[in-house]
């Protein structure tokens, strides 16, 4: 993929960056990483989606080649920050259809950015995100009014990751086939050890995204979503691993329960299934952002 690379210093102070391709008339497709990721780390999905989408790669504060901006400001905030970037952006892309497309964390700042912003995009296709439960967004209300929060397990396993290795090629034998990386193809995580990694000052490479900004992220929660969720309505597709997080096939089902705009369908894999399958992640979304039969 030939992609440039953009930048916007926002109203927050600090600048967001990622990676744009040439506009090239075709419909633009607004795609947003998961948490301890960015956007290229998807390379082999978003290398299938090009064939039919120009593309807008966004990293969120801390992440990829974003500025790390001091303390984490929120899901919500970082909804807003990527439709400001967005907006300073797409123009260059004319007048053409435009959807949306996100993992995990990205995938519920989509959804934010769906309610809030509707006039945005036609459709969406949004691939495991981590819709939290009402009952569960109670409970990490109450964690964090109690200070219990950064004690969950996803912030625990956050704050212990490995951060560093001697070389590029270290890194990719120390995670191949290992916790979130299992089952991943091999182009997949050779994606993530190119883009999500930085040459370190004593000659290794280190994670771009601070383990430190993973665990703000686990440790907070979306404001409002449920309510953000009832307004949605660009047709909007949910794909959920067969092997994720129970969770989020419950919360998608009651999604769907609650919106009509919104179908969700479970394809094989885990919570990062595009990662471990992107060239039939990719005809999925294309099908159904494209309206194919």
């Amino acid at each position: 993929m030939n992609l440039r690379p953009w930048s916007h210093v926002t109203s927050a102070g600090f600048a967001l960056r990622g990676w744009h391709s040439e506009p090239s008339g075709r419909p633009l497709l607004h795609f947003l990483h998961g948490n301890g990721f960015c956007g290229r780390t998807y390379e082999p999905l978003l290398a299938v989606l090009a064939d039919d989408f120009d593309l807008w790669l966004s990293d969120v504060q801390g992440h990829g080649e974003s500025d790390h901006g001091g303390r984490f400001l929120g899901w919500n905030c970082s909804a807003e920050l990527a439709v400001e970037a967005f907006e300073a952006g797409y123009g260059r892309f004319g007048e053409v259809p435009r959807f949306a497309c996100g993992h995990s964390f990205g995938g519920v700042l989509s959804c934010l950015i769906l309610a809030h912003r509707p006039e945005l995009f036609r459709r969406a296709a949004l691939l495991d995100p981590v819709l939290f439960t009402p009952g569960m967004i109670g409970v990490m209300g109450l964690s964090e009014l109690l200070g219990l929060h950064r004690f969950n397990t996803l912030a625990r396993q956050s704050a212990t990751r490995r951060q560093h290795w001697p070389d590029r090629a270290g890194a990719y034998a120390a995670l191949h086939g290992r916790g979130t990386f299992r089952g991943w193809s091999d182009a997949a995580l050779r994606a993530y050890v190119e883009y999500a990694l930085r040459d370190a000052d004593d000659g290794g490479v280190e994670l771009k995204c601070r383990p430190s900004r993973e665990v703000e992220i686990f440790t907070s929660f979306p404001r409002g979503l449920w309510a953000a969720l009832a307004q949605v309505r660009a047709p909007t597709l949910v794909l959920h691993g067969q092997r994720s997080f129970p969770f989020v096939v419950r919360a998608a089902a009651r999604w769907c329960a609650l919106n009509p705009h919104v179908t969700a369908r479970a394809v094989p894999g885990g919570h990062c299934f595009m990662q471990e399958q992107p060239q039939a992640s990719a005809e999925r979304v294309a099908a159904f952002l494209l309206e194919r039969d």
